[in-house]
């Protein structure tokens, strides 16, 4: 991995220094300051309440930094969801789902905490239904592993720590038209919930496997018949 990466913070304001310590402790990766290495996905999160924005534009140096990269084949989808279900917030009601929380926070959650850096998939509002219904025993651990591509989100890169925070250093802000990518934005959210309903519906495989299996079964986060996750 390169210790030199240029990044993107989409917002409605000019960010010319990220502050430590703020921002939503209830996002996917708890609080932090939230990049993409793609220009064009930072503006269409800029214009998310349909309203121009900016990509604020960054160098950031990793030499040195302690990263985890959730995507480099070292971890699978349930340490992914797990640290989801950490730190975003969400009703649960049905007694499996309960049960699948703890189990998965009990035995796939990594020690993600003190990391400068982290690197993985980023879990929208669309993402988020697809991994609730895992939880719920309705869609299986092959269709959740699919799932995390049907939106071709890419990763996001979360800045966690003070010594990290120090590390970025503004560019310039370019700007966000909503007139183009809000549009997009929904474009992209639409044609993942599509595929993932066509997903949802197609018959099961033989060998699906389904929260119910992995409790049943009492997985572990080192079972050989987890895959683990790889970048496209």
């Amino acid at each position: 991995m390169e210790t030199n990466m240029i990044l993107y913070h989409g917002s409605k304001d000019i960010i010319t220094r990220p502050e430590f310590g703020t921002g939503n402790p209830y996002n996917d990766y708890g609080r932090g300051f939230y990049c993409t290495e793609s220009p064009d996905l930072a503006r269409e999160w800029a214009c998310f309440e349909n309203r121009d924005g900016f990509a604020n534009k960054y160098a950031m140096d990793l030499k040195g930094l302690s990263v985890l990269k959730l995507t480099d084949g070292s971890y699978n989808i349930l340490n992914w969801l797990s640290i989801l279900l950490a730190n975003r917030k969400f009703s649960i009601t049905a007694s499996i789902a309960r049960q699948a929380k703890n189990y998965l926070l009990n035995n796939f959650l990594p020690e993600y905490e003190d990391y400068d850096i982290i690197i993985g998939y980023r879990a929208d509002d669309s993402y988020f239904s697809f991994a609730s219904a895992f939880l719920h025993n309705t869609i299986s651990l092959n269709q959740l592993e699919k799932a995390m591509y049907l939106g071709k989100l890419g990763e996001q890169i979360v800045l966690k720590s003070e010594e990290a925070f120090s590390r970025i250093k503004f560019i310039k802000a370019e700007s966000a038209d909503a007139t183009e990518y809000y549009a997009k934005r929904l474009e992209r959210d639409t044609a993942a919930r599509e595929a993932f309903k066509s997903e949802r519906n197609a018959v099961p495989e033989k060998d699906a496997v389904y929260m119910i299996d992995i409790l049943r079964e009492e997985w572990k986060d080192d079972d050989s018949r987890i895959r683990r996750i790889v970048s496209e």
